[in-house]
């Protein structure tokens, strides 16, 4: 038998991915939500958990934005713009 347990950082990347989909589909009410629970992780989770967020679900959201030209100051909530301004300040872009 197969264990299906998942890793936190494939959890996080599964996240990030369903709401890439909501917002690929039109559903932006939707994505708002996830957007919402992970700034709720973002403030409130563990520092594993806070990590992932910030490096695999904030990195992964943002890029697909970016790539079909939505507004990320329109759709990320504030802990999450912050985070998504400093990674960007960090890569020297």
């Amino acid at each position: 038998m197969r264990n299906n347990v998942k890793s936190a950082s494939a959890k996080a990347v599964q996240f990030a991915e369903i709401t890439k989909n909501l917002i690929r589909k039109g559903n932006i009410p939707r994505a708002k939500k996830c957007l919402g629970v992970a700034e709720q992780l973002l403030a409130n989770g563990n520092a594993e958990t806070k990590k992932l967020i910030a490096n695999i679900y904030v990195f992964s959201v943002s890029t697909f934005m970016e790539l079909h030209k939505c507004s990320i100051a329109d759709l990320f909530p504030q802990s999450l713009r912050r985070e998504y301004i400093a990674q960007v300040n960090a890569s020297g872009i």
